[in-house]
């Protein structure tokens, strides 16, 4: 089987350029490829894992990835499938925030021997000309086809600002120095970055008279249609301290059964012969199953072997009734924060970041679904005494130690 039949057999396809060329060149290990990631936080997420997991399939199969960091663009902000602008960073929060995305992404890519390597497009897009732009790229791009991109449709709501109009054009600009000072011959990006990417292909066509080739890969959407990798807290990033690990393990282990063979195939790399092989046959407590493969699989791929056998030890441990607390997230809760050596339920909810106000937190309790110590509370003003360990559970499936400091 060949690299591009084992994308195509994972559901990772969506819209290609050239299939053929795409698929010679992928195979022969001749793609010089690129994915571009703006550095909107301090951490990578979910929604960034499955590109990375692209990158890490091509370059085993003998492809060299680009990681292309965007230091300029991130000063404009990706329109795409958004309904409102972006946030605009501050230079030093972007280069902070490359150097966390760097540092994470070596987990995944192998930049020894310029196997693969790293730039940054702030150093060609930070020092254009803005009348030498307009006149050497500006002119290669219509503004009604521009107009008609998807990427754009879900800002005309609330107005789409010539900021982010330009950002079509950066990206197109991208691709045509990567393919100059690199020999980028590939982009690859999510589905939703179609447009984007069929401008930097047309404009290396038109000033170069070369081809280059784009392909997007499915978005990860949950059974529902929603994109996967948010939770009631947020985004599930990959930095152990802004999520778990054994909250990343609890995510995907509670994915629902219509999505769990889904994301086995797009995100591990267990051998697709043995994923297809269980989803002939999944049903009932086979499912669970494979949930606990699933989320074991992609914690030792984010955190590592040791992280991923601790959150499954905890996850056993809780769940099977155990009560093995050891590995569970926990959050210390500081002396001054209690009075006679208790704290308002709500309060405590906050301070472990099990809800984000206590407004949720009341909403929650009135809804049955808070326990301290297997004991249901049903008092929003109930003081919880914390002595020693208090094992906190919202809903059916998330667990939380508090501790006094």
């Amino acid at each position: 089987m060949t690299v591009f039949e084992e994308l195509e057999r994972r559901g990772l396809l969506a819209q290609l350029t050239d299939r053929k060329e795409i698929e010679e060149l992928i195979n022969a290990g001749k793609a010089t490829f690129y994915i571009g990631f703006d550095p909107t936080a301090d951490s990578l997420h979910v929604g960034h894992f499955m590109a990375l997991c692209l990158m890490k399939r091509l370059q085993m199969a003998g492809n060299k990835p680009i990681v292309l960091l965007g230091g300029g663009t991130g000063m404009i902000g990706d329109p795409s499938g958004k309904t409102d602008m972006r946030k605009m960073l501050t230079p030093e929060t972007i280069a902070h925030n490359i150097q966390c995305f760097k540092k994470q992404m070596s987990r995944f890519i192998d930049f020894s021997d310029d196997k693969a390597i790293a730039v940054n497009n702030a150093d060609w897009l930070m020092n254009l000309n803005y009348v030498e732009l307009l006149r050497e790229v500006g002119a290669q791009f219509t503004v009604n086809r521009m107009l008609a991109a998807e990427c754009y449709k879900q800002r005309w709501e609330k107005g789409l600002t010539f900021l982010e109009f330009n950002y079509m054009i950066m990206q197109s600009y991208d691709f045509y120095r990567l393919y100059q000072d690199y020999g980028c011959n590939m982009q690859f990006g999510g589905d939703d970055q179609w447009s984007n990417m069929l401008g930097g292909t047309e404009l290396i066509r038109r000033k170069l008279g070369k081809d280059a080739y784009a392909m997007t890969i499915t978005l990860l959407l949950n059974s529902e249609g929603k994109k996967m990798g948010k939770t009631e807290k947020g985004a599930v990033w990959l930095d152990a301290e802004k999520t778990s690990p054994y909250e990343f393990f609890q995510y995907w282990r509670n994915v629902a059964d219509a999505d769990v063979i889904k994301c086995m195939k797009m995100l591990t790399f267990i051998p697709i012969e043995e994923i297809e092989e269980m989803e002939t046959h999944l049903e009932g407590a086979g499912f669970n199953k494979a949930k606990e493969l699933l989320a074991y699989s992609l914690t030792e791929l984010v955190h590592g072997k040791e992280e991923a056998d601790k959150a499954l030890e905890a996850a056993k441990a809780v769940f099977g009734g155990g009560g093995n607390s050891e590995n569970m997230p926990s959050t210390v809760i500081p002396a001054d924060k209690l009075t006679d050596g208790t704290i308002n339920i709500c309060d405590l909810l906050v301070a472990c970041n099990l809800v984000p106000t206590k407004s949720e937190g009341r909403r929650n309790i009135q809804q049955g679904g808070i326990s301290i110590n297997g004991e249901k509370i049903t008092d929003p003003k109930a003081e919880i005494k914390i002595d020693g360990e208090v094992i906190i559970k919202k809903g059916k499936k998330v667990f939380h130690k508090a501790t006094l400091a």
